[in-house]
């Protein structure tokens, strides 16, 4: 039952960063925009690089069982 006397007070302690770091993001802006990212995905903004040429027949290697 002792144990009791421990473990409210590290549980207050947890609860007390979480909320001091809940307030910190807040304050830091990191719930201003929460549908870019989700979206972010969804759209290449690398720029297009050039297609390489297809190889041509007698570029490309032999694989048996098929005709050349």
């Amino acid at each position: 039952m002792s144990i009791i006397y421990v473990l409210i007070p590290i549980a207050m302690i947890f609860v007390l960063i979480a909320v001091a770091v809940f307030f910190w993001a807040v304050k830091s802006e990191q719930f201003d925009d929460l549908d870019r990212q989700s979206v972010s995905i969804l759209f290449d903004e690398d720029p297009q690089r050039p297609s390489a040429p297809a190889a041509t027949s007698a570029e490309r290697p032999n694989k048996p069982g098929m005709p050349q």
